[in-house]
C-alpha cells in the first residue's frame, strides 16, 4: 500500500546510521557526466541488514559447530577467490580473436590511455567497430604507478561503451571484471535501469555483499520490492539529516505518495537527467523524451510496451551509431504496417517494399527509392549494414550501382569497385612502434576520422598506420568507405 504521508513516520538513528554514506563518497567519480552516481560505495559498510529485513539472528542462537567429525568421509572442497584480478586485463574476447597486439597498452600510462580513449573519435562504421574491440579485449594491462591507477583504464573502458550506448556490450564488460566493488556495481546498476529492468536493477542491488547504495537508489528499491512502509521512513530520515538533495527529495516523495498522482504539478527539470531520475519520472507519469538525451538513454524506447514509432526512431539513433546491430532495426521495420508519411515513416514504408522485392529476387525496382530515403536521414550505411549481404550482384542501370555501393561498404566484393583518391592511397609506409602501440593505435584512428572533415591527406596516414599493425582488413574496409562518402552522404538541401 503506497503511504500518503511518509513524514508522520519516525525512524531511530540507529537504522539511520546504518543506512547513511560518508558524505565524501557522494562526489561521481565516472568520466561520463550522465552516469547518475545513484549508487556510491562508502568507505565500509557495518551491516548488510535494511528496514524490512528479518531480524539477524543473535550470536547465542547460532549452533556452534562440533568439534570432531561425524565420519571419516572427503567432505565436499569449497573454493574462494582471494583476490577478483586486474580490471584492467579484463575483456570478453582474446586478444587473438580480435586480430590485436596483446601487449597494446604495454610502455603506456594508464591516465593518458584513458584521456586517449575517451577522445578518440570513432564516426566511420569501421573505426566504430576497431574501437569497439580495442575496449572489450582481454590485453595485457599497463604498468601503474600507484595502488589509485589500478582499474582506471578499465573504468576508461567501461565509459566509452556506455557514451557510445553499447550497453549490452559494457554490461559484458563489466560481469566479465568480476568486479564487487561500488564503480562497476553503479554502472550495472544504470544499465539495468536504462534497460526498464528494475527488478533486476534491485536485485543487483540487494544481493551484492559489501556495497551500500545511496538513498535515493535505496528508497527506489525499497519501494520496487513492496516495502513502501520503509521508503517513506527512510525518505523521511534522509530528508531531516540532508543527505538526499532537495530535487530528489522532491522527485521521490511524488514517487512514493500517491496524493500527488492527480496533482497537476509538473516537476522541474533538473540540469542533468540521471538512469534513477529518468525511471522514477516514468514511473510517476511525467516521463522525458530520449532524443535530447545521451544516446545511452534510447535503449529505454526499446521496451515492447512503448509506441511502435517511438521504438523505430531509437533504434535508428542506435544503429546509426553503430551501439545494436542493423539487423534488429531490420526487424522492428517489420514489424508493422506504416501509420502515416513523413519522416521514420517513410524508411519504414521503403523498407517494406524493399522487403517484399527481396523476397520476389526482384530488389531493382525497390532499391533506388530506398536508397534516397535512408541517404536523405544519412542512414546509407544503416542500409547497407541491414542488406548488402542479400542483394545480387549484376544487373544494370542505377540499381546495379547502388548494389555495388552497398556491397563494397560491407566489404563485400564487388566486380568494379569506387577507387579512392590517389591523395588517400599517397601515405608513405608507416612502422608499428615497439612500445606505446596502443596510444599509437588511438592517434591512428583519430587520423582516419579526419577523413569526414575532408582531410584526405591524414587520413592516408592513419590508414598506414593500420597496416603496420597489421588490421589489414580494417584499413582495406575504412579506405573503402572514405572513398564511398560521396555517394553514401547526404546530398546538400
Amino acid at each position: 500500500m503506497i503511504l500518503t504521508d511518509p513524514r508522520r513516520y519516525l525512524i531511530p538513528a540507529t537504522i539511520l546510521a546504518c543506512l547513511a554514506l560518508p558524505l565524501a563518497a557522494q562526489e561521481p567519480l565516472s568520466a561520463s557526466d550522465w552516469l547518475s552516481g545513484s549508487v556510491r560505495g562508502p568507505q565500509r559498510e557495518a551491516s548488510a541488514w535494511r528496514p524490512g529485513d528479518e531480524r539477524p539472528p543473535r550470536a547465542s542462537d547460532t549452533p556452534r559447530a562440533r568439534p570432531v567429525a561425524e565420519s571419516g568421509t572427503v567432505g565436499p572442497v569449497q573454493v574462494t577467490r582471494l583476490d577478483g584480478g586486474d580490471p584492467d586485463a579484463a575483456g570478453i574476447s582474446t586478444a587473438r580473436r580480435a586480430g590485436l597486439p596483446p601487449d597494446l597498452w604495454q610502455g603506456s600510462d594508464a591516465a593518458t590511455l584513458a584521456e586517449a580513449i575517451r577522445r578518440t573519435p570513432a564516426r566511420l562504421p569501421a573505426m566504430t567497430a576497431l574501437l569497439d574491440r580495442v575496449l572489450t579485449t582481454q590485453l595485457m594491462p599497463p604498468q601503474i604507478q600507484g595502488p589509485d591507477q589500478r582499474g582506471a583504464l578499465f573504468m576508461a573502458r567501461a565509459n566509452r561503451l556506455l557514451d557510445m550506448g553499447a550497453l549490452n556490450r559494457a554490461q559484458s564488460l563489466l560481469i566479465a571484471a568480476g568486479q564487487n566493488d561500488p564503480e562497476s556495481f553503479r554502472r550495472l546498476f544504470d544499465i539495468a535501469l536504462l534497460e526498464g529492468d528494475e527488478s533486476r536493477a534491485c536485485h543487483i542491488m540487494n544481493n551484492t555483499p559489501g556495497i551500500a547504495p545511496s538513498f535515493a537508489a535505496r528508497i527506489f528499491c525499497l519501494a520496487q520490492t513492496g516495502d513502501w512502509a520503509a521508503a517513506a521512513i527512510s525518505l523521511y530520515g534522509a530528508e531531516a539529516l540532508q543527505l538526499i538533495p532537495e530535487d530528489q527529495v522532491v522527485l521521490l516523495t511524488h514517487f512514493l505518495d500517491d496524493a500527488f498522482v492527480d496533482s497537476g504539478v509538473d516537476l522541474d527539470l533538473p540540469a542533468a537527467v540521471s538512469p534513477l531520475d529518468f525511471r522514477i519520472r516514468e514511473a510517476i507519469g511525467q516521463p522525458l523524451p530520449t532524443a535530447p538525451l545521451p544516446i545511452a538513454f534510447a535503449h529505454s524506447d526499446l521496451r515492447v510496451n512503448n509506441g511502435w514509432k517511438a521504438r523505430l526512431e531509437a533504434a535508428e539513433r542506435l544503429a546509426r551509431a553503430g551501439a545494436i546491430p542493423a539487423g534488429d532495426l531490420r526487424s522492428i521495420y517489420a514489424e508493422q504496417k506504416p501509420a502515416a508519411s513523413g519522416g521514420v515513416w517513410e524508411r519504414a514504408g521503403a523498407m517494406r517494399t524493399l522487403e517484399a522485392a527481396l523476397a520476389a529476387d526482384d530488389p531493382a525496382a525497390a532499391l533506388p527509392a530506398a536508397f534516397d530515403q535512408f541517404r536523405r536521414a544519412d542512414m546509407a550505411d544503416v542500409l547497407a549494414a541491414m542488406i548488402a549481404t542479400d542483394l545480387p550482384e549484376g544487373g544494370s542501370g542505377r540499381a546495379a550501382d547502388i548494389t555495388a555501393w552497398l556491397r563494397q561498404w560491407q566489404g563485400l566484393l564487388v566486380a568494379d569497385p569506387v577507387q579512392p583518391p590517389e591523395i588517400l592511397t599517397s601515405a608513405p609506409p608507416a612502422t608499428a612502434p615497439d612500445t606505446r602501440k596502443g596510444e599509437a593505435l588511438l592517434e591512428a584512428m583519430a587520423d582516419i576520422d579526419a577523413a569526414l572533415d575532408g582531410d584526405l591527406a591524414r587520413a592516408g596516414r592513419g590508414l598506414q598506420m593500420l597496416r603496420a599493425f597489421g588490421l589489414k582488413s580494417d584499413a582495406d574496409l575504412a579506405q573503402a568507405q572514405i572513398s564511398l562518402l560521396p555517394v553514401m552522404s547526404p546530398l546538400e538541401q
